[in-house]
């Protein structure tokens, strides 16, 4: 049985719904803030005494720096991995909820009611996010087949592979939550992900 941890990366300051509010970040290359450093070291102790031999990350800042204090804990490096680098929100990354909800408001609600029918212009869909996702999760967890392995990515990646690991569709993304610093338990075994833990954040209390 293969053990998958994974989680989302720790707090920046365009996760704080203050001044323009939340923004689509996506590729957008942004640190960790200072709360979100913290969640990163509440996560190293967390994950202190598991027996993970593999930290990968998704390339973008705020999860490398989130899996670096785990991984300096376990004396372990941060490999990147590419394809769980966050989505392409196109046209609309850097942009508010309010500004996007006014310069696109039909596709604005289409993404409330319906995410699995959209594709950001100049963006991804979330079943592109889900086809690269899923695929190399299964490489990790065939590579490291009966360990441990920590994988730290971003909200739309974690939400669209929770709802992959559990054989639901697209529809159910926003039936997932994911808040900055959680953790994702799931177990692998003859091709069947089962769920242990769903965004625990009681480390970060």
């Amino acid at each position: 049985m293969t053990r998958i941890i994974l989680v989302r990366h720790g707090q920046t300051e365009w996760n704080i719904e203050s001044g323009a509010g939340e923004r689509f970040r996506g590729r957008v290359d942004l640190p960790l803030d200072d709360t979100g450093l913290a969640q990163a070291h509440a996560l190293a102790e967390r994950l202190a005494n598991r027996l993970i031999v593999a930290v990968y990350s998704s390339p973008l800042k705020r999860a490398v720096e989130t899996a670096r204090p785990i991984a300096q804990q376990l004396s372990l490096p941060v490999q990147p991995l590419p394809a769980v680098i966050d989505i392409h929100y196109g046209d609309w990354q850097g942009l508010s909820s309010a500004a996007v909800a006014k310069v696109y408001p039909d596709l604005y609600r289409r993404w409330l009611e319906k995410p699995h029918l959209v594709k950001f212009p100049n963006g991804e869909s979330l079943r592109q996010v889900r086809l690269r996702g899923m695929a190399t999760l299964k490489e990790v967890t065939a590579r490291h087949e009966g360990r441990v392995v920590l994988l730290v990515a971003h909200q739309v990646v974690n939400k669209v592979l929770v709802c992959a690991m559990l054989g639901l569709d697209n529809s159910h993304f926003w039936r997932i939550r994911q808040d900055n610093g959680c953790i994702n338990v799931f177990e692998h075994q003859d091709g069947i992900f089962a769920a242990v833990l769903v965004n625990d954040t009681c480390h970060l209390r």
